[in-house]
């Protein structure tokens, strides 16, 4: 089959191993993968991962030999493989397994190829209602979702993002779905435009804001963008990182303890909830695509993706 595949550089190869299906789990066929913000940390070095990079993905299930009444059904799939034994997975806390393996990130080959292979388990069967296209976004909208999991937001909260880069596009329609006084400050015409015409209040320098709040919720995965978040938090206030970073980030911490601020750490989510915002129509992912690109092109691709100011790249494989 045809992957891409990291190892040191980034190369396509065109007769790269088709996965064998170990116990338990299926082979999809992939037809659509989002690049993102982590493929690209992944290149610069992020983690050390070697193999097939991608884990946005829409496929169809070629083979199942445990369900094999899943076999040619459209699905999306939960990146964490879990061993589901030990007792951090008894306690369900899967994302955290420490034997996991983790799709096109560590320890397992992912979706920019003809092929991979998931646990049975991490499958989720799509509604027709929802397009391949908007189904490469059920990942990355489920980790946007998480934040709903992880902090109670009210009608009266004031919520803030930092960052209009493709994750806090998709933080900010789902938290404006609780609504909140929600604000984003970034600095992409495209982007905050989006967001305005859905009458999210953008502003483009932290200055323009003259209020502390309740929620502030960190997805530049910058150094400047962390210190902005810090600044934005009132006492005793929430600060969610949700971007993923590479490297040490250098940090003044006092005003975290003199103002008692919660700091919570951010990543993967639920898919049903992500599924069904989709189905009724409650987010915008399509306008987030940038440019699609067939799988012999990704090099072309992972460039274009890397380019300041994009959006969503595609990889179709036709």
């Amino acid at each position: 089959m045809r992957a891409l595949v990291l190892d040191h550089t980034l190369r396509l190869e065109t007769n790269h191993p088709t996965p064998k299906v170990p116990p338990g789990e299926a082979l999809i066929r992939v037809l659509k993968a989002g690049i993102c913000g982590t493929d690209l940390q992944l290149i610069d070095g992020y983690m050390g991962f070697t193999g097939v990079l991608g884990h946005e993905f829409v496929g169809i299930i070629e083979q199942s030999r445990d369900r094999k009444n899943l076999v040619g059904q459209r699905v999306v799939g939960e990146i964490n493989a879990a061993c589901r034994t030990c007792p951090t997975c008894l306690a369900d806390r899967l994302t955290h397994c420490p034997h996991r393996t983790t799709l096109g990130i560590d320890g397992r080959n992912g979706a920019f190829a003809d092929y991979l292979c998931l646990p049975v388990e991490n499958l989720h069967v799509l509604p027709d209602q929802i397009t391949d296209d908007q189904a490469v976004f059920v990942e990355p909208l489920a980790a946007a979702c998480h934040i709903l999991q992880q902090v109670r937001v009210t009608t009266t909260d004031r919520v803030i993002v930092v960052g209009d880069g493709k994750l806090g596009l998709l933080c900010a329609q789902v938290l404006k779905s609780t609504g909140c006084h929600l604000s984003i400050v970034g600095h992409h015409p495209d982007g905050l435009a989006f967001l305005a015409q859905r009458g999210i209040r953008t502003v483009t320098h932290p200055d323009e804001l003259f209020q502390a709040f309740d929620l502030v919720v960190e997805a530049t995965g910058s150094a400047e963008g962390l210190r902005i978040a810090g600044r934005l938090v009132r006492p005793r206030g929430t600060l969610l990182v949700k971007s993923t970073y590479r490297g040490n980030i250098s940090m003044d911490m006092t005003n975290f303890v003199i103002n008692e601020v919660t700091l919570i750490g951010s990543r993967c989510g639920p898919f049903e909830p992500a599924i069904q915002m989709l189905q009724q129509g409650l987010v915008d992912v399509e306008s987030l695509i940038h440019a699609r690109y067939p799988l012999d092109r990704g090099l072309d691709a992972v460039e274009c993706a890397g380019t300041k100011g994009s959006l969503k790249i595609l990889l179709e494989m036709g």
